[in-house]
Order: structure tokens, then C-alpha cells, then sequence
């Protein structure tokens, strides 16, 4: 199972240990990935996810699942995160009409 974000596709970066001589090494850091269950109030649906324990906060910053979506531009998305928000998307428009 790859270690990336669901909502974000954030994944691991890249970098150096650094020892006291100065001698660099190279390492992985993974990101700090959450299993979660995030409700969308707007739907009455609940969705299970593995996302960044970073994405968590700021979902919750936004106030929601439901929020963070329509807040979210779309190339930041992932696949599974863009398919929730055209159901969303959709469920707007047919109560707008």
C-alpha cells in the first residue's frame, strides 16, 4: 500500500541525515497518515480514508469534509477525493434548480 495522502496525494519526501561531522546520508520522510471515517453532512454519507494527520487538521479548520472539498481546487485532489465533490457538485445544483 503506497503511503500518500487520500485527499491530497501528499507522500513522502526526501532528504539527508546529517551526523555531527557533517557526513549526509540519505532518508525518507514518510507522512504521517491517519485512518479516519469523515462524515458529509450534505450527503448523509460517511467515507473511510487515509489521509495526512495535516489534512485532518485542516479539514477540520474548513469545518468539514464537505467544506474542504468545495474549498479545494481540483488538481490538488485526488481521484477518490473528486469524485465525492461532483456528487456534492451535483447535489448543489439540483438544489439551486
Amino acid at each position: 500500500m503506497a503511503r500518500r495522502c487520500d485527499l491530497l496525494d501528499t507522500g513522502p519526501m526526501s532528504g539527508n541525515n546529517v551526523s555531527h561531522a557533517m557526513n549526509k546520508t540519505r532518508r525518507r520522510f514518510e507522512v504521517n497518515l491517519c485512518n479516519v471515517t469523515l462524515a458529509s453532512d450534505a450527503l448523509g454519507q460517511k467515507f473511510r480514508m487515509r489521509i495526512a494527520a495535516k489534512t485532518l487538521r485542516t479539514v477540520d479548520f474548513k469545518g468539514g469534509l464537505d467544506a474542504f472539498l468545495m474549498g479545494t481546487k481540483n488538481h490538488k485532489l485526488t481521484d477518490k477525493a473528486k469524485k465525492i465533490k461532483k456528487q456534492l457538485v451535483k447535489l448543489e445544483e439540483s438544489k439551486a434548480a
